[in-house]
């Protein structure tokens, strides 16, 4: 069957390295920031990007094929700013978490997207397929591209290693 995208990705972003980051548990997953209401929809962009490539024929070939080489990854994102109703100069410690966690240039997070059929809001789960996950390594926010609508800033980001398509597990193994 197949499945509308929109509502249905949820992303965690852990401040904590998972214990095995190739395979983060639910646990780790749920404890994480839940980003997913907190992250612009549509310069959202995080995910493998085409691999390095090189050509190293032998003497003997007479085409120059490329092969592939190291993997790419990409993040950024614009983020919602959440400010407190009793004090609206202040940001508002529980809604604006997601800002917090990635608004310092050199920060290392773990960042995970599920897309699935199941809606964002709900909980990771065993077995939940995760399409990307990966440590990144933040930029200074920069204001948005266009201005007006909601208080946001862009945070680029440099993925450093990830893992595609792999799942939220229990426990680790072994």
């Amino acid at each position: 069957m197949r499945s509308l995208a929109d509502g249905h990705e949820k992303i965690a972003v852990l401040t904590t390295q998972p214990e095995d980051p190739s395979q983060p548990t639910v646990a780790e997953l749920n404890a994480g920031i839940d980003a997913s209401c907190a992250i612009l929809a549509s310069d959202w962009t995080f995910g493998p990007t085409d691999s390095d490539t090189f050509a190293e024929p032998a003497v003997c070939e007479d085409s120059n094929a490329q092969s592939y080489g190291r993997s790419n990854g990409q993040f950024g994102a614009t983020i919602f700013r959440h400010f407190a109703t009793a004090t609206p100069g202040q940001a508002d410690a529980t809604a604006d978490t997601t800002f917090a966690a990635l608004k310092v240039k050199g920060t290392i997070v773990w960042v995970y997207s599920r897309l699935t059929a199941k809606k964002s809001a709900e909980a990771w789960a065993e077995d939940d397929e995760i399409r990307y996950g990966a440590e990144v390594l933040t930029d200074t926010p920069q204001p948005p591209q266009e201005a007006g609508g909601y208080i946001k800033s862009r945070v680029p980001g440099q993925v450093q290693r990830a893992w595609p398509y792999i799942k939220a597990v229990t426990s680790i193994p072994g």
